[in-house]
């Protein structure tokens, strides 16, 4: 799944929800684009301005009324009880997290052509090997998805798993 798909996805599902809100007059966005936004937001998990540079950079074509920067995060500030609506409740004992698991040391990269995992940062060091995702809840413990290539771990590859395939271990 693209992120691109993740973004369609995750509109369609808000706004099969909020179908009945109407758009105010003046308004350059539907009231299903800024939740959307507001949930990217709170799913990408960085600052406000990183966070309007890469919804700018990479996809300006996917909202084309996007507001300047204050001005959505002004929308966002204003409408934040629509996104709570459609995020989960925290919870003191619902944790996930990833664990980089190192196969091998990084000076020993690419000797073999049977190499399991590619280099990659974990915790600000160097390892050759893969993350693991761990959702824990209060009564369980999830894996989503197996071993993931370092490098490229993105919360979209998380959010897949977590709505596809879930195993409980």
């Amino acid at each position: 799944m693209t992120t691109v798909d993740l973004i369609t996805a995750l509109f369609y599902e808000v706004d099969e929800q909020m179908a009945a809100l109407p758009k105010h007059p003046e308004a350059r966005l539907w009231p299903s684009e800024v939740v959307t936004l507001g949930l990217l937001h709170a799913l990408k998990g960085v600052g406000n301005r990183a966070f309007y540079r890469w919804l700018t950079r990479d996809y300006r074509p996917l909202f084309p009324q996007l507001p300047e920067r204050t001005r959505l995060f002004r929308l966002f500030t204003t409408h934040q009880d629509w996104t709570q609506v459609f995020l989960a409740a925290p919870t003191v004992l619902g944790v996930i997290d990833t664990y980089g698991i190192e196969l091998i040391h990084p000076m020993r990269e690419g000797r073999s052509p049977q190499q399991i995992g590619r280099k990659g940062l974990s915790n600000h060091r160097w390892i050759v090997g893969g993350k693991l995702c761990l959702l824990m809840k209060p009564r369980s413990v999830e894996k989503l998805g197996c071993l993931y290539p370092v490098e490229i771990f993105p919360i979209e590859r998380i959010l897949d798993r977590a709505l596809t395939s879930r195993c409980t271990i």
